[in-house]
């Protein structure tokens, strides 16, 4: 394309010359050079494995969630009859009603009056099966009769 009075040239390429094998070989993999790296690499890896689990505080066994939390095979939470006045016995089993609650208790007289259970103190999980009885604090509730927030459960039989 000329533009008036302006001769275009053509613009030169450079040559480039493509060889034939472009694939090369890997060398081989010589283990006694590369051990220094190798168990370097080792010892980082265990190094901050070790870090994290100092540093997460996990000793292996169960702790309290909460700091001056009880827990153990027949009693568990904190014995704070301020706060947690409200009590109910009977058969601890898994599950609530309508996403309210984590277990109920089952109770004499049938499903309406069971209490749903959910606890921001201590694990009801290794209660459940047992007859047991729980200090708590009523919250309120949309589907199900009677929820507590339990702070203290003991097994009774």
């Amino acid at each position: 394309m000329e533009q008036q009075g302006v001769p275009q040239t053509p613009i030169p390429r450079p040559q480039v010359n493509i060889p034939t094998s472009v694939l090369k070989k890997f060398p081989k993999f010589d283990f006694k050079s590369n051990l220094p790296l190798i168990v370097g690499a080792v010892l980082v890896v265990m190094v901050g494995v070790g870090t994290g689990w100092l540093l997460s505080g996990s000793r292996g066994g169960a702790t309290p969630t909460v700091p001056g939390a009880a827990s153990g095979l027949k009693e568990a939470g904190i014995a704070d009859e301020a706060t947690f006045k409200d009590t109910a016995d009977g058969v601890l089993e898994e599950g609530g009603v309508d996403g309210e609650g984590t277990h109920h208790l089952v109770r004499p007289g049938g499903a309406s009056q069971n209490v749903y259970l959910t606890s921001t103190v201590i694990d009801l999980q290794s209660f459940v099966g047992k007859k047991v009885q729980v200090w708590g604090q009523t919250i309120s509730a949309r589907e199900a009769g009677w929820l507590m927030d339990v702070g203290k459960i003991k097994v009774i039989e």
